[in-house]
């Protein structure tokens, strides 16, 4: 009898402690991972810059791996990425990345003046202002048949890449896409139909820069 009400007592004060323990704080455990995605982001922007990694998704991981992360942390949005890197050049940057930005967009307009017959727009990195040294051009063209780009581009002597298209994250995507590579930088072309410009969803605040909007932006600088 004594034993049963040993036991008994003994079962008790694990329940007692058991109740006592801190519980899990969904609010901590929100900023906990708001904190990781940052550093995250952070880390990934520093080796997206200093070693010139264009897939996001592994440039993702190996900063969750440096950061030594549980495998199944969270990771940040792309859009994270691309504040990360403009946060970096602000602080990191200075003349260089002002002067590497500036002869992208130079590259930039000239291969739009070029390709003026489909309508370039100037989009991603180098039209924000977060690309590295590193990244290519992108430039956007519209055209019913893409392959009168490419037509274009081969009669004129233009040597370029046809590249399976890709996202950021390294996902397939339905826009082909060219590749030309010059001294100054690549030019990467994303060849969409006009239904494919019209559709194209179009993120808050994404910068996308026709001819005479770079043209005003490289006169202002």
């Amino acid at each position: 009898m004594r034993r049963d009400r040993t036991e008994g007592a003994r079962r008790s004060g694990v329940r007692d402690r058991a109740d006592a323990a801190p519980r899990s704080d969904g609010r901590g455990d929100e900023l906990r991972g708001h904190r990781d995605r940052l550093r995250i982001a952070q880390t990934a922007a520093r080796l997206i810059v200093e070693h010139g990694i264009t897939d996001w998704s592994l440039a993702k991981r190996k900063a969750a791996r440096q950061l030594m992360l549980p495998i199944a942390t969270p990771m940040p949005s792309n859009d994270a990425i691309e504040q990360a890197l403009a946060d970096h050049h602000a602080l990191f940057g200075g003349a260089a990345h002002t002067a590497s930005l500036r002869q992208q967009r130079e590259a930039a307009l000239g291969w739009m003046r070029r390709l003026s017959q489909w309508e370039p727009l100037l989009v991603g990195g180098v039209a924000a202002g977060w690309a590295s040294a590193h990244s290519d051009v992108l430039l956007e063209l519209v055209a019913d048949d893409p392959k009168t780009v490419e037509i274009a581009l081969a009669s004129a002597g233009v040597a370029y890449d046809a590249s399976a298209p890709r996202d950021d994250d390294g996902n397939s995507a339905s826009v082909i896409q060219l590749r030309i590579a010059t001294p100054r930088a690549g030019i990467r072309l994303s060849l969409l139909t006009p239904s494919q410009r019209r559709n194209r969803p179009r993120r808050d605040g994404e910068a996308r820069m026709d001819i005479d909007a770079v043209t005003a932006l490289l006169a202002a600088n």
